[in-house]
């Protein structure tokens, strides 16, 4: 097992389920209402000048961001639609696998702008709050300004997390979370992918999402230290102006950190995001690992051209 090759693949946590997506494939798989688990497949859709920019740096970034929202989409849909239907009132249909191109593209372009709009908020209000202190002496140099600015960023940051993961239904989705990463992990130790080597394995992982929202908070701080922060309305325009360029470095270092995971020194670079991680997984119990497990080998037989595996719960 440990000279298999292995292939580039990640995931996110749904409703009660994970995802995972390769080269060319993703799969899903859901824990419904009776105990069974159900699955969802669907070739991820290339589309071949997307595939070119994502071989620039720094604009990568976005490229993948927006990837990630339109192959989601429609797993997200899934799930949300099917883990709470009571199976005596089941449609014998699934999903379409086959989906208008159109609506998947109009789906993610919707999920990008929500993406934004989110993170203007997250940049602006800090900006404002930061603002109101430049009248105190101690608070008020450029330097100190940004460092303010970003240390609140921050804490908003920690405070949401943390509020939502106090609701049950968010908790169980960092569960998910977990053993996703769990099934990842395992995967790339080269170790077999049974529930209890998934349960030994780390529920935190470089590569995580988690720690791409953490470095747009530290690079942001780097990168508008560059800009005025007098008048204010710079200062508004420029947090929005520059999003961008914040997302396409959090993007490369987020890499970087990957790809020196095990650095005795350059390790140390992942570990802030791996800490955030602690808030955005929990460690899942073997039902959801189950789950995670058979979204898995449902995306790697996909992935790999062979056949289904016909089983019960």
């Amino acid at each position: 097992m440990k000279n298999k090759k292995l292939i580039p693949v990640g995931g996110q946590a749904l409703v009660e389920g994970v995802m995972f997506q390769g080269r060319t494939e993703s799969a899903s798989a859901i824990r419904r209402k009776d105990g069974s688990i159900e699955t969802f497949k669907q070739p991820r859709l290339l589309v071949p000048w997307v595939q070119s920019l994502k071989k620039v740096p720094f604009l990568r970034g976005i490229v993948a961001l927006y990837e990630s929202l339109k192959n989601g989409s429609a797993h997200m849909n899934f799930a949300s639609d099917r883990y709470d239907v009571d199976p005596s009132e089941d449609v014998t249909e699934k999903p379409e696998q086959k989906q208008n191109i159109l609506m998947v593209i109009m789906i993610a372009i919707v999920g990008v702008i929500s993406y934004i709009f989110g993170k203007l908020i997250f940049n602006v209000t800090p900006a404002l709050l930061a603002a109101m202190f430049q009248n105190v002496p101690a608070l008020s140099g450029h330097v100190i300004q940004n460092l303010l600015e970003g240390g609140i960023k921050l804490v908003l940051l920690l405070s949401y997390l943390y509020l939502i993961s106090l609701t049950p239904l968010i908790r169980r989705v960092f569960q998910y979370h977990g053993a996703e990463h769990k099934v990842i992990n395992c995967y790339e130790s080269g170790r077999p992918i049974t529930v209890d080597n998934v349960r030994l394995s780390s529920r935190l992982h470089y590569r995580c999402g988690s720690s791409f929202i953490l470095f747009t908070v530290f690079v942001g701080i780097g990168v508008y230290m560059v800009v005025p922060i007098d008048p204010l309305w710079v200062r508004l325009v420029s947090r929005i102006a520059l999003l961008p360029v914040v997302i396409g470095i959090s993007f490369e270092v987020l890499q970087f950190t990957n790809r020196f995971r095990e650095h005795r020194f350059l390790s140390v670079l992942g570990k802030p995001g791996l800490s955030l991680q602690l808030l955005t997984t929990r460690e899942p119990n073997d039902e959801q690992i189950r789950v995670a497990i058979e979204a898995f080998e449902t995306w790697e037989r996909s992935e790999l051209g062979q056949p289904d595996v016909q089983r019960e719960g």
